[in-house]
């Protein structure tokens, strides 16, 4: 996400690191990129304006021209206007509720429905709790189907009403949640192509007769300029609580995050990073802010490390590395974990400097990973554990399990002894960074 801007803006803030004093003309002159590359990145003209002016306002204070590395001072500076921008503080959900109950609202086609599941997911993963989807998108075909199917793969239950009154299926569910235990509620509203009166109407009665805690519109990052459009139509009339973004993972400019807030002053609550279910992160301004100046976010890769990693594995398998008998039975174990992580190109991405470093265009076809996979389960469990016994004869035998050649098993393996050289430098305190 915000690749190309983030590339420009680093280019650019990088330049004036190199002044060893800040005047008004290479202000101008960086600033004028910078301007250049949130305009091309969708981001709202008006925003764009006033961005720059405070940029360069903070800049040309007293307290940059004293400064010892006025360049880090304007760098700085920058971030923290991108935080302000993006809503300066997280905005956490609302779930003080009885049961919480949140509902979803949106045009058709956001991934309104999707991302309801997902989010019900991040709930019970984050906070240990249980939650409740509600089918209430009652006219889209399939739509209570498709809601079904996502509760059932993630053995999350769905309460449905087929196509009873909207209004009345929220007011059930919430009382079948009450009896059962359940601790949050999340209804998944229909959708319409565009904001018309019959969706609107709809939407102010279920609000009147339930009280949601969280009134949260799930939209397209991909929607451009017109995002601001539906978010006053929708706040308008429903008086939003908050946003989700939906495919900031496409091939999307991302203007539309950097203008929400500032305009609608809607917090953006979660952003969809993956198809998987497990693709929604909590919006955190100060280290989206971090990533678009290619500074990484740590917190985030850690949080993300500890929400899937087995503490106790991990635990073991450090040891073992430590003592030199890590094998590739342990080696298959920790892939798998690394697996549930998602598409490691994204994590690569939180690591700082990975856009200096070429990272960020990085591709890892999960093909490539899916045949490592398969050449280790070819093995046998005694072959994972001793790799030293593997020759001509046992390798051959592998590849054809594997369907994979024995290049193949022979460049694992060999990848495999360096990762172990590399754990023992790191024990014995030789290792240096390559840069």
């Amino acid at each position: 996400m915000f690749e190309n801007l983030g590339e420009r803006l680093t280019r650019a803030v990088d330049k004036i690191k190199g002044y060893g004093k800040l005047t008004e003309d290479n202000i101008s002159e960086v600033t004028r990129e910078i301007r250049l590359a949130l305009l091309e990145a969708d981001v709202n003209y008006k925003v764009v304006k006033e961005f720059i002016n405070n940029v360069k306002e903070k800049a040309l204070g007293e307290e940059v021209a004293k400064s010892l590395k006025p360049g880090e001072v304007f760098v700085k500076i920058v971030k923290d206007e991108l935080v302000e921008l993006l809503g300066g503080d997280s905005a956490p959900l609302n779930t003080k509720g009885n049961p919480a109950v949140l509902m979803l609202v949106g045009l058709q086609g956001s991934g309104k429905t999707t991302t309801n599941a997902k989010l019900a997911n991040y709930l019970r993963k984050k906070e240990k709790k249980k939650p409740l989807l509600v089918a209430c998108d009652v006219y889209r075909p399939a739509a209570i189907d498709q809601l079904k199917q996502l509760g059932k793969e993630l053995s999350i239950p769905v309460y449905e009403e087929g196509n009873n009154d909207p209004v009345i299926i929220s007011k059930n569910a919430i009382n079948y949640a009450k009896e059962n235990g359940y601790d949050y509620v999340l209804i998944d509203t229909a959708g319409r192509l565009h904001i018309d009166e019959k969706l609107m109407e709809e939407l102010e009665n279920i609000t009147k007769e339930v009280n949601p805690d969280e009134t949260i519109l799930v939209i397209d990052s991909m929607t451009g300029q017109d995002a601001i459009n539906v978010i006053t139509g929708f706040n308008e009339r429903l008086s939003l609580t908050g946003a989700i973004l939906t495919k900031l993972d496409g091939d999307t400019k991302g203007g539309a995050a950097l203008s929400i807030r500032h305009l609608t002053n809607v917090p953006i609550k979660f952003i969809g990073v993956s198809e998987k279910m497990d693709g929604l992160e909590a919006f955190h301004p100060d280290r989206m802010a971090s990533r678009i100046l290619g500074m990484g976010d740590l917190l985030s890769m850690i949080e993300k490390a500890e929400s899937v990693i087995d503490k106790d594995e991990a635990e073991k398998a450090a040891k073992k590395m430590q003592s030199g008998k890590f094998d590739l039975e342990d080696f298959l174990v920790q892939f798998k974990q690394i697996k549930k992580l998602g598409p490691l190109e994204n994590l690569i991405k939180m690591i700082p400097g990975a856009s200096k470093m070429g990272l960020n265009n990085v591709k890892i076809d999960p093909k490539d990973i899916a045949h490592i996979e398969a050449i280790i389960l070819s093995m046998t469990p005694y072959e994972r554990r001793h790799p030293e016994i593997l020759k001509a004869s046992r390798k051959q035998r592998i590849a054809k399990g594997s369907a994979r050649s024995v290049e193949e098993v022979n460049r694992l393996l060999k990848q495999f002894e360096q990762m172990k050289i590399m754990m023992k430098k790191f024990k014995n305190g030789n290792f240096k960074m390559p840069f």
